[in-house]
């Protein structure tokens, strides 16, 4: 038993089929890079994961627990959704930060919405916002950023945007932790910031599924890469299996395309 398994994950928009019959497992701690071309499938993967697409067909599971199944109307209700999804973080391309709030109220907004959902909320109000305020100051100083919790994202560069983003994801104390090609709109520089963060949340073991196309990465912290094509896992293994020893001859033109 894995600690995520997908199962046979189809998603089409109308006529066309974008995911066809993806299925994978990913072990509690593990890191895993899913690289191929624009187009392939690999960000309307994650968003189906998180349930911001809805999969036609599918199963997937959290330590052997049915999370969804397109076949269980039970499973995809909105209210049961919006629950499940508090299983995952999720850092997008953009960084999708709050202009008008502090980088410690970016990372400390969701919760503070989530808990006032509590029955004693009212009552312990000052307390567990103490908390939570805590805890995200913790988070930003965890990613190099406790000079910045009073900024706002107009005075953050990319790069600490990006790791606002991360520790707001985290705050929300999710199981899996998805990336939807997170350094794309930085400049080099910035990017090894994020890719810094990344390896020390690797090395933390948190469990997390990255796209990418920063092969290097991919090669040297994941555990599992695949490579997606035209809607399909072309590839699926560790990184000396996928990366340095392809057997598909779609996965090696990519791979030498990427190296040039």
């Amino acid at each position: 038993m894995s600690f995520l398994e997908v199962e046979h994950i189809r998603k089409s928009f109308g006529k066309t089929e974008v995911l066809k019959d993806i299925s994978f497992s990913l072990e509690k701690g593990e890191v895993l890079s899913i690289i191929g071309s624009s187009g392939s499938g690999k960000t309307t993967l994650l968003r189906c994961l998180v349930f911001l697409h809805m999969a036609d067909e599918g199963v997937i599971r959290i330590n052997d627990d049915v999370i969804f199944d397109a076949k269980d109307p039970s499973t995809t209700k909105e209210s049961e959704l919006r629950e499940k999804r508090l299983n995952f973080g999720m850092v997008f391309q953009s960084f999708n930060l709050f202009p008008q709030y502090t980088a410690l109220e970016n990372v400390t907004l969701a919760v503070k919405l989530h808990a006032k959902e509590r029955e004693d909320y009212e009552k312990y109000k000052a307390n567990i916002d103490e908390v939570i305020d805590a805890e995200g100051k913790d988070l930003l100083c965890r990613m190099g950023l406790e000079d910045r919790m009073d900024n706002y994202p107009s005075q953050l560069s990319g790069g600490q945007q990006q790791r606002v983003a991360i520790a707001r994801a985290l705050a929300m104390k999710p199981r899996i932790l998805f990336f939807d090609e997170p350094t794309s709109a930085l400049d080099p520089e910035l990017t090894f910031e994020v890719l810094r963060v990344l390896r020390q949340l690797a090395d933390q073991h948190m469990t997390m599924a990255i796209v990418t196309h920063e092969i290097d990465f991919a090669r040297n912290v994941s555990d599992k890469v695949i490579f997606m094509d035209q809607g399909v896992i072309a590839e699926y293994g560790t990184p000396e299996e996928v990366i340095d020893n392809p057997q598909n001859e779609r996965t090696k033109a990519f791979l030498a395309n990427v190296a040039r």
